[in-house]
């Protein structure tokens, strides 16, 4: 079978299956913008939740399941391999993803889907998402109302630490074996900073990287950040980790949820109220 032709049914398929849940998502969208978009990535996902925009969601990598607003929405991916027959089968009419997986979406755009490519990596990026998502769904309006709240929100949180006597400095562990953590132009970094604190790692050939466990015994931080999911608890007390300041102080802060970190979208400063709140005893 040719690809178009099973393209046409398994959308059929799809279709009569899902035909109320489509018909809800394609409601009231504004004529001239796309109908139907996939988010490959769960920041964008969240914009476009977060800008009210959740109906033209049909297609979602798997990486979502945490966002409710995802629920309904057929996976048709992960960050590292994409169904594309599934996405034509929905007709989705736009892709949006991060430039790290373009190679990924080149049959998707030999087949005349239209693919936006948006960085997610900088701080700065969440604003400038929303906003371009906001032009692609036909809701300016609404996008820049957001990006007003959340910066105005931003304020608020930083100026409530402004009496911060000094910063402490963070490591955060991304990984045990090996150690891989974020360096000083990371998003999670920009984040540390704007809550009052300092990134441990001052210097890092990218963002993210692995890091020596002889480095971060020099580096003796004042606090540890980590998530479930890195399983660091277990190796507390082993080398390196039991033979820092912060562990033997217990200033080891687990996040319940790590993508209120390490996610750049619409719910960072939840992020950055939870990193304020741990800082705050270690400032003075």
């Amino acid at each position: 079978m040719s690809l178009r032709a099973f393209a046409t049914a398994a959308a059929l398929t799809f279709l009569a299956l899902c035909h109320p849940l489509e018909a809800a998502r394609s409601a009231v969208v504004p004529k001239g913008t796309p109908h139907r978009i996939v988010a490959l990535v769960p920041s964008l996902v969240e914009d476009i939740c977060a800008i009210g925009a959740a109906r033209q969601l049909v297609g979602v990598s798997s990486a979502t399941r945490d966002i409710p607003c995802a629920k309904g929405a057929a996976i048709v991916g992960d960050f590292s391999s994409v169904d594309v027959e599934k996405i034509v089968a929905i007709h989705a009419d736009l892709v949006v993803a991060i430039p790290a997986q373009a190679h990924l979406l080149e049959p998707l755009r030999q087949a005349g889907v239209r693919l936006e490519l948006l960085d997610d990596d900088s701080f700065a990026s969440i604003y400038d998402d929303i906003s371009a998502l906001g032009r692609l769904t036909g809701r300016t309006s609404q996008a820049a109302a957001l990006n007003k709240k959340l910066k105005a929100e931003t304020a608020r949180l930083i100026a409530g630490r402004r009496h911060f006597k000094r910063m402490p400095t963070v490591f955060v562990a991304l990984g045990t074996g090996p150690i891989y953590t974020c360096g000083p132009t990371s998003y999670i970094a920009k984040l540390i900073a704007l809550a009052g604190g300092t990134n441990a790692v001052t210097a890092m050939p990218g963002a993210y990287g692995e890091y020596s466990a002889e480095a971060l015994l020099r580096l003796q931080p004042d606090a540890i950040v980590t998530d479930p999911a890195v399983g660091l608890d277990p190796v507390l007390g082993h080398e390196p980790w039991r033979s820092l300041r912060a562990v033997r102080s217990k200033r080891v802060f687990t996040l319940t949820d790590a993508a209120l970190l390490e996610r750049p979208g619409p719910r960072y400063n939840e992020g950055l109220r939870w990193l304020i709140e741990r800082l705050t005893p270690l400032s003075n």
